[in-house]
């Protein structure tokens, strides 16, 4: 089986970022370099990437980790309710209103308020959340009473939020005050060398007493694939391998069965990275490489019934370059 090693978290640590690549080695060093400072964070990375995860680790580690973490995703709430759910309402308010109700950013004081997805948010909105920040005083909707919070604020999203300001879609002066501390979480596909460690977390956490295992042929596959949806993919594939072949081990062919459910795109992995990009410190290439390439044999290997030959053909090598190929990646033949 492929094996990665993965940090273990401290009992008290609720999440944790697995594997050991070096950008993921940097964010766990900022994360630990920050959790005590009240500045505002923002986490920036692609939907599924894990930025939640990042987020609760940051209020976990700090001084703020006995006090509450409220969490808010501000695309899931209609653009009418925001600002209650942000900053409460008095009762009659608006129509339904029936009692007074704290916001997030009350319930959160002496805490961590995370605003996830906050890309989209309303200029209109934007402003409004820009005067808490800066005043630290929120009004309920329906309310002339201000109401001092002690809330430290952690806002992520998946928008380009330089772009987003130059397209005039959002505040220049709330991206400088948000953007204090930024933490850049990866693709899945920049780190690739974490899979095995993710699997395996994925695996556990599922607590099941019939645990699926994925042998290193479809480990291989793993590592060598695209993943738009990132962890959250990841993680999905692995529950889905686990609910349907529960205690089986996962060979390619079994793997090709889950993976073809779950999306339209072929299950073979993909020609290259996209947009790759170096970690700050180090990226093992040859492995990446050797994954990418021992996925792509396995592949014509399954297509061609085990045929040498025919696999050959099927990747344009001749058929002596395949067969050193697959003694190097260690691939024995059906």
């Amino acid at each position: 089986m492929v094996r990665a090693k993965t940090r273990t978290a401290a009992p008290t640590d609720l999440a944790t970022l697995i594997g050991d690549s070096p950008v993921i080695a940097a964010i766990r060093r900022q994360v630990d370099r920050i959790t005590d400072c009240t500045a505002s964070v923002l986490i920036t990375g692609p939907s599924g990437s894990g930025k939640d995860i990042v987020a609760r680790l940051l209020h976990q580690r700090g001084k703020r980790a006995g006090q509450p973490f409220v969490a808010l995703n501000c695309a899931a709430v209609p653009r009418e309710l925001l600002e209650s759910e942000l900053f409460g309402h008095e009762a009659g308010a608006f129509t339904g209103a029936i009692k007074a109700r704290a916001g997030r950013f009350e319930a959160a004081t002496g805490g961590t308020l995370f605003l996830d997805e906050l890309g989209d948010m309303s200029l209109e909105m934007q402003a409004k959340l820009l005067r808490v920040l800066e005043t630290r005083v929120v009004e309920r909707v329906g309310g002339m009473l201000p109401i001092a919070v002690d809330t430290r604020v952690v806002a992520a999203t998946s928008v380009d939020l330089d772009a987003a300001v130059s397209a005039g879609r959002f505040r220049p002066d709330l991206l400088f005050r948000l953007d204090v501390v930024r933490l850049e979480m990866p693709a899945l596909d920049r780190r690739p060398g974490d899979i095995p460690a993710l699997v395996e977390h994925f695996i556990a956490a599922a607590n099941a007493a019939d645990r699926v295992s994925f042998d290193d042929a479809a480990m291989a596959v793993l590592m060598a694939r695209s993943w738009p949806g990132n962890v959250r993919e990841l993680k999905n594939i692995v529950d889905r391998a686990q609910a349907l072949m529960p205690g089986a081990p996962i060979d390619c062919e079994a793997l090709s069965a889950i993976l073809r459910p779950v999306c339209q795109r072929p299950a073979s992995p993909r020609h290259a990275l996209a947009d790759p990009v170096i970690a700050s410190e180090f990226v093992d290439l040859k492995q990446i490489l050797a994954g990418v390439e021992q996925a792509y044999i396995l592949d014509a290997l399954s297509r061609s019934g085990g045929l040498v030959a025919a696999s050959a053909r099927l990747l344009g090598l001749q058929r002596t370059t395949l067969v050193e190929k697959m003694r190097r990646l260690n691939i024995g033949t059906a």
